[in-house]
């Protein structure tokens, strides 16, 4: 079995894993989400087994010293096979492969002077040391094969190393924490349960190198880092969701999620979150914000047809701003029998905020637009 049919078939398995609705008994066997998360850092940087799935996320835009300018993207996934307690299914004599857990990890670089967009992934079980969460106190790692993150009180250590681009990027965190919901509890549907728990680091500083076609850059800016886990799929009637992190020249930051229904209308359950100077956040409901879909790209590998443009409008904070995508594909294409795409990218904002020119940087996720995405949240 030649290298790319293993990688097809193990990255096909853990698609099917990740997209398996969880009903009935067995969803009932997972941890679930119904309330605050009461997470405590630096230990909730780390994994959080028993709930079916997890991921860290991390994306940003980076500079060189000659003006170029760079996005990227790192996110890791874990999906539990496995309920906990669930051991009669297990065969009686352990193996060294033996493992409930399966990692996933997406990287790319957008290369927006040079208009091209590289990415990556990996899959591998977490046992025999090729993936997962090594955790020791206030040092957190998570890692699949020589990709990692690691954690700790006020350092994020990116490393990534693929076939055709590499980087390693130094991140400290300018502001504390920010917990998205209800003290993290992120209502994702219509019951308690069709929730996460939900928290981001809305601006994290520092530096680095990345490497294209063999040539090193270094590099510096600014990051964004997410980290969810849930037990619940996508409510029924959902078809993917549009996601915004957004950082001002003013020191601000807004999360803003679109959960988008069959209809195109929003689910009530759409949300976001403001960051202040100072780190506070203030939580926004769907009632008040309104994103304007501009202009659109077609995918000529996907077909699928995503915004490109957009105006949003915040009327209780005076935000009045144009997002623009600084890179027209930048689509995350999965190997090709899975049909599994999405758009992940860099964006830039200009606009008005209190009546004053504001401008900023950020980061858009765009899902479903390829075919209903039926996951996890």
């Amino acid at each position: 079995m030649t290298r790319l049919k293993k990688i097809l078939i193990h990255f096909f398995l853990l698609l099917f894993l990740t997209t398996l609705p969880v009903a009935g008994a067995e969803a009932e066997k997972y941890l679930s989400v119904t309330g605050p998360c009461n997470l405590e850092f630096p230990k909730d940087h780390g994994v959080h087994p028993g709930y079916r799935t997890e991921w860290w996320y991390y994306t940003g835009n980076l500079h060189s010293e000659t003006g170029d300018q760079y996005g990227f993207q790192l996110t890791f996934f874990r999906t539990q096979i496995s309920p906990p307690g669930d051991d009669k299914k297990w065969p009686p004599k352990p193996s060294a492969w033996r493992t409930r857990q399966v990692y996933l990890a997406h990287a790319a670089v957008s290369d927006i002077a040079g208009k091209r967009h590289l990415r990556a992934e990996d899959v591998s079980r977490a046992a025999l040391g090729m993936a997962g969460v090594n955790q020791a106190g206030h040092h957190i790692k998570v890692f699949l094969k020589n990709w990692s993150a690691q954690i700790e009180a006020d350092l994020h250590l990116l490393k990534v190393n693929t076939a055709d681009f590499s980087y390693e990027l130094n991140f400290k965190p300018a502001k504390p924490a920010v917990l998205h919901g209800d003290r993290g509890y992120s209502l994702k549907g219509s019951t308690p349960e069709r929730a996460s728990c939900y928290y981001s680091c809305t601006r994290l500083e520092g530096q680095g190198s990345i490497t294209l076609g063999g040539n090193t850059v270094a590099v510096s800016g600014s990051a964004w880092m997410d980290h969810e886990f849930s037990t619940a799929p996508l409510e029924p009637g959902l078809t993917g969701w549009d996601w915004f992190s957004l950082q001002f020249s003013d020191q601000t930051e807004i999360m803003i999620f679109l959960l988008r229904k069959e209809d195109g209308t929003l689910h009530p359950a759409s949300s976001g979150t403001f960051v202040d100077p100072a780190g506070r956040a203030r939580h926004l409901t769907e009632s008040d914000f309104k994103v304007e879909v501009l202009d659109t790209w077609k995918s000529r590998q996907s077909k699928a047809s995503y915004p490109s443009r957009w105006r949003i409008k915040i009327a209780a904070l005076s935000i009045n701003v144009m997002i623009s995508s600084n890179l027209s594909d930048q689509e995350m294409r999965t190997l090709g029998n899975t049909s599994v795409a999405y758009w992940e990218g860099s964006v830039s904002i200009k606009g008005t905020k209190n009546r004053h020119p504001v401008d900023g940087e950020g980061y858009v996720e765009l899902t479903g637009y390829a075919g209903a995405f039926n996951a996890p949240l």
